[in-house]
């Protein structure tokens, strides 16, 4: 049986690549851009927005205890009284306005230090507002009074989101590209001469 013929060293396969080339199977890859363009945010925009949402999460606390305790009496489990008020609406405004303030700072150093910050911050503040919202059937037995407590959580928690994820859209910026070098104006590419010369 006769063998299939094998080129000699040096000479040209069917491709056109020398014969026995390992690289005559593979597709060099197209030159990428060495530039790689990273995200800033708008500093005053994206600070208000951030202020404005922690406002709006103390209020979304203060409104949720004065309607469930305050309208329709009805006991609440209440967050962590980190001030000391001895209020249950200051510390759910309070613990509002915390919440919403580490989630913008934590979106904003997402947003200069990852790729896809967005993505990052959804993921997280799925996995925060879950938490915020589980939290009242840990420290109580009270099934009704738990339950009133981690809607008031939740709406906390998705308005923060919601809010924050469209002050970043409207402050999210490229950085600035690098600006390439001047080109040497000297001749044959050397540096100009210093002036005065040397040993003036």
């Amino acid at each position: 049986m006769s063998q299939p013929y094998q080129p000699a060293p040096g000479q040209q396969g069917p491709s056109g690549q020398p014969a026995g080339d390992p690289s005559s199977d593979f597709t060099p890859a197209a030159p990428r851009d060495p530039y790689d363009p990273k995200l800033t945010l708008e500093g005053g925009r994206y600070v208000a927005g951030a202020l404005a949402t922690a406002l709006v999460a103390a209020l979304i606390g203060l409104v949720g205890v004065v309607v469930i305790e305050g309208i329709f009496d009805q006991d609440m489990v209440p967050p962590p009284d980190l001030f000391s008020t001895g209020s249950h609406a200051a510390a759910f405004a309070i613990d509002g306005a915390i919440f919403a303030v580490l989630a913008a700072a934590v979106l904003a150093l997402l947003v200069v230090s990852t790729p896809r910050p967005k993505r990052f911050f959804g993921w997280l503040m799925v996995l925060a507002t879950a938490l915020i919202t589980v939290l009242p059937f840990a420290w109580t037995s009270h099934l009704d009074r738990a339950v009133l407590s981690a809607i008031v959580n939740l709406v906390i928690g998705l308005a923060t989101w919601s809010l924050l994820a469209g002050v970043a859209t409207r402050t999210i910026r490229p950085a600035p590209r690098p600006t390439p070098a001047p080109p040497s104006t000297g001749p044959a590419g050397q540096n100009p001469p210093s002036y005065p010369p040397r040993g003036a």
